[in-house]
């Protein structure tokens, strides 16, 4: 093992992908979820729609080894100019001797240095490790992300409405999901689905009048579910998940959320079950 202050640190951009993802990889090979996927899959993802940049982000490096990373990202979230924490990754055999501290530090001075009012971040319910080392640091948990599932959409109950549903482009989904102000984690707000591929839009009409809208992916991953207060108990959300699993052709559905009890409630009704992952949305106001 090298000494402590044989550590060095650089953006992101100074160094080749490669090691940026063998950081990613090295950090996550002992995590409580399997993050097995490939250099590719890393970088289209967490540089495409997770939102992060190379010239916000941060690695570590003894010698040749890249040991750390810290990966963030910049946006006005919730109306306050946000730095997002994508991932924050130590080798294993690295831990306990500063580098994560080192790498925050790093991270928060970006967030200054952008003009950020917050510090956001995600992490699982259980990585007791991370909660704690990210409470010393300041964060505290604000919003519960759950997940359900639908395992066999053709036991989806079938109905039939009043409501007109049609497919609709990402501008007109975006202006009708903007009729709702409402807390969305930022794997489903509006920057996020824009940047995803396969995704599709619904609305449904009562007349010439939203009653709601639709966001799913063509894998069945619902981002983004709602119904006009004063439409809600007359089938339109029902139908709007209905019309998208035959015209997807979809077997299954997810959705992820946070602290939504109406949304929860209704896709209990429809039979969805809540799985086991949860997690925490964690801020730090600056």
């Amino acid at each position: 093992m090298k000494p402590e202050n044989s550590i060095q640190y650089y953006c992101c951009t100074e160094v080749e992908d490669r090691f940026i993802y063998q950081a990613f990889h090295t950090g996550f090979s002992d995590y409580i979820i399997k993050m097995d996927i490939s250099e590719d899959v890393f970088l289209a993802r967490f540089f495409g729609p997770e939102g992060n940049r190379r010239e916000n982000s941060f690695i570590a490096f003894d010698q040749d080894e890249p040991v750390g990373v810290i990966l963030g990202g910049l946006k006005i979230y919730e109306g306050f100019q946000t730095m997002r924490c994508g991932t924050l990754a130590v080798h294993p055999a690295y831990r306990g001797k500063g580098i994560s501290q080192r790498l925050f530090e790093l991270h928060k001075e970006e967030a200054v240095k952008h003009g950020c009012k917050q510090l956001f971040l995600e992490v699982i319910v259980g990585n007791d490790r991370a909660v704690r080392f990210y409470e010393k640091l300041g964060y505290e948990k604000i919003y519960d992300i759950v997940y359900y599932t639908l395992a066999d959409v053709s036991n989806f109950e079938k109905l039939r409405s009043e409501f007109s549903i049609n497919r609709i482009d990402f501008e007109e989904f975006k202006q009708a999901a903007e009729n709702w102000d409402y807390h969305i984690n930022w794997q489903n707000d509006l920057d996020f689905i824009e940047k995803t591929n396969n995704t599709y839009f619904y609305h449904a009409m009562m007349q010439d009048r939203l009653a709601g809208c639709l966001a799913i992916s063509a894998a069945g991953t619902i981002h983004f579910l709602m119904v006009d207060k004063k439409e809600r108990g007359k089938g339109a959300g029902t139908q709007l998940l209905q019309t998208a699993a035959l015209d997807l052709h979809l077997t299954r559905m997810s959705a992820g959320f946070p602290n939504n009890s109406l949304l929860e409630g209704f896709l209990k009704k429809k039979g969805f079950k809540k799985g086991e992952l949860k997690q925490f949305e964690m801020y730090l106001l600056l």
